[in-house]
């Protein structure tokens, strides 16, 4: 029998880290194709682990040829996704950036949260990586989610959430993200698949609940 390729939705949304979440913007964004994984808790392939590695390597090198010392930029890929956070002295320097770091090798999309302003203090830095680490813990210890099926990027306050996940694993850690002290909004660039399509890439991680479904 030939098996299906599994087919998984890109969904990159901006959610306020309050009750209210209207005028939320989302966007549905291409696709993918993964099978395997390096580590039993990552749910790339791992060719494709290594590709994130090149791509960001690739991503931060372009960074310094374009920007020099000028602004402060994040590369994160993820699947080969690239997401770009920080920010950067004009608009121009944030479309050039996008458009040459699209260009890399196996990059199959840019996601541009660049900000044309001042670069962000060390002392906000500090506090964006102190986030990151307490939103990693609070996957943890909720204990109902795969916490390794996420990456976490925290820049002025905003955490973004990336990864292959069910919209119920997307779901629980929005609420959970949007309750720790220091968020001021959640942005999900995640790659959503369903039920049985993760009982595919990680058993272990589908409760018997959404299995039976």
């Amino acid at each position: 029998m030939i098996r299906q390729p599994i087919r998984t939705t890109l969904v990159v949304s901006l959610l306020a880290a309050t009750t209210a979440l209207s005028g939320c913007a989302a966007l549905l964004v291409g696709g993918a194709v993964v099978g395997g994984s390096l580590l039993a808790t990552d749910r790339r392939s791992s060719g494709t682990q290594l590709d994130d590695q090149a791509i960001e390597f690739k991503a931060n090198s372009r960074i310094r040829d374009l920007l020099g010392d000028k602004g402060h930029v994040n590369a994160t890929s993820y699947n080969r996704l690239l997401l770009l956070t920080g920010e950067v002295p004009t608009e121009a320097d944030r479309t050039n950036l996008e458009q040459a770091l699209s260009r890399i090798d196996n990059v199959k999309s840019v996601v541009n949260e660049l900000a044309p302003m001042f670069a962000s203090s060390l002392s906000q830095r500090s506090n964006d990586a102190l986030v990151t680490s307490k939103v990693k813990a609070t996957l943890v210890d909720a204990g109902d989610i795969s916490s390794n099926a996420f990456k976490v990027v925290t820049e002025r306050g905003v955490v973004y959430l990336m990864g292959r996940v069910t919209e119920r694993e997307a779901d629980r850690a929005v609420d959970l993200t949007r309750s720790i002290s220091g968020v001021q909004k959640v942005v999900k660039v995640l790659e959503v698949v369903s039920e049985a399509e993760l009982a595919e890439i990680d058993p272990k991680a589908v409760p018997k609940s959404a299995a039976a479904k």
